[in-house]
């Protein structure tokens, strides 16, 4: 088992794990999870959340960002300027669309979530662009519902 900083489980789940937890998934969440799709933007259901909480892997639960770093970025989609742990997200490089950019994905079940810029506010300067699709969200005080 691999166990972060925070003390949560990112050994990655084996694929037929991760097409189990799948079939819970609305076509559009699978479209954009498991194909690396693109939700439209200023339509995603966190864009304006604005409780205090934690935003979960829509997939296998695992805690991906904090609502304390949750900024406006007018983009259209729920922008954050660090990850919950960083070693809950991997980043991977994506030219496709003509472009150099940072896919981010969960590091646990791969799921999909969204690009990495370095155009966020400080401290880090970076933004994380996230499909709304790709994350649930667990209010402050209640328990994380992990997945395994």
């Amino acid at each position: 088992m691999t166990v972060s900083p925070t003390g949560y489980d990112v050994t990655p789940l084996a694929p037929d794990r991760i097409e189990a937890l799948a079939t819970e998934l609305s076509p559009e969440e699978r479209r954009v999870i498991m194909h690396q799709g693109t939700e439209r933007a200023f339509c995603g259901l966190f864009l304006d959340n604005k409780k205090d909480g934690t935003y979960t892997c829509r997939l296998c639960g695992l805690p991906l960002f904090a609502s304390s770093a949750k900024f406006e970025s007018g983009t259209g989609w729920p922008s954050f300027f660090k990850p919950f742990d960083d070693e809950h997200v991997a980043e991977i490089t994506d030219t496709s669309h003509g472009m150099r950019r940072v896919e981010i994905r969960c590091k646990r079940c791969d799921a999909h979530l969204g690009h990495v810029f370095d155009d966020g506010p400080p401290p880090t300067h970076q933004r994380h662009c996230l499909n709304s699709v790709s994350l649930a969200f667990v209010d402050a005080g209640k328990p994380m519902p992990l997945r395994s």
